[in-house]
């Protein structure tokens, strides 16, 4: 699932955001006409969740792998905003497809290079949206590739650009690929919209071999998803700011950072997975 936002996308277009090219303002101008329709009514949706209970941001205060910087939902609040997901993203394919902005293409290149795959690896995609990485990967000739995301539309869209793409369907904290069946996943312009984080960083650490590489990532950078946050109607995490701040979060679901950028158009950040010990899981 990708944290593109039709409204933001029209301020992007209208200059929001310096050096996108015209044919990208105009491409993207004409097709949120429809789009804004889909986004108003699922807006309205979410006003009816909040308005009959809501979905309830709470710190996690058990001890381990649930950290304090990830929000904390019920099992029914999961499936709720996964829904929510599912259907606003699945409703507003096209609008994240190329002409992209200035800078992203050679933005994503670095993303993927940053995984450092060799021929043979095992990739996961996670919220890979319409597929913009997988071409991408698809240059270093990885055995496989899954992709993964809530929306089947999204999905369907991959298989048809990219048919040898193994697709699976559904919240990443709920794949059962086999235990460290993948060498590199990627979390691109998706980590803000996973909703049980706690859940999906124990499994995906379970489907990474030791030594597996997670890169986590935005093309316009963390500052991005201040402006998202005013415009979707579902609730959006903040990437983790520093260095440090990474390191304390992901250490107990067996992660180590060995990268971290924070640039302001680029966001990288690389999470090796390190030996467990005797434990299954790093929890």
């Amino acid at each position: 699932m990708r944290t593109l936002a039709p409204r933001q996308i029209q301020e992007a277009a209208h200059g929001s955001l310096t050096g996108d090219t015209r044919m990208w303002k105009e491409t993207m101008t004409a097709r949120l006409r429809d789009a804004h329709r889909t986004r108003d009514r699922l807006i309205a949706h979410a006003r009816l969740i909040q308005r009959e209970g809501g979905w309830r941001k709470t710190a996690h205060g058990r001890k381990g792998a649930e950290m304090r910087g990830f929000t904390k939902y019920t099992a029914e609040e999961v499936r709720r905003l996964n829904r929510l997901q599912a259907e606003y993203f699945g409703e507003n394919v096209e609008i994240f497809e190329p002409p992209l902005p200035e800078g992203v293409p050679e933005r994503l290149e670095r993303i993927v290079a940053s995984a450092s795959i060799v021929p043979g690896d095992s990739v996961l995609d996670i919220g890979t949206g319409t597929g913009i990485l997988i071409p991408l990967v698809q240059k270093y000739s990885p055995a496989r590739i899954y992709a993964n995301d809530l929306s089947e539309v999204m999905l369907e869209f991959v298989k048809t650009h990219s048919p040898s793409v193994i697709a699976v369907q559904g919240d990443v904290a709920d794949l059962a690929l086999a235990d460290g069946s993948i060498d590199v996943a990627f979390i691109n312009a998706c980590y803000p919209n996973i909703i049980d984080k706690h859940r999906a960083f124990t499994n995906v650490r379970r489907m990474l071999r030791i030594g597996g590489r997670l890169i986590i990532s935005h093309p316009l950078g963390r500052s991005f998803i201040e402006i998202l946050k005013k415009n979707l109607p579902f609730p959006l995490d903040d990437f983790p700011r520093e260095e440090a701040e990474a390191s304390e979060m992901f250490a107990p679901y067996g992660f180590r950072v060995s990268l971290f950028l924070d640039e302001e158009n680029l966001y990288l950040l690389r999470l090796t997975a390190e030996d467990c010990g005797s434990r299954k899981l790093c929890t």
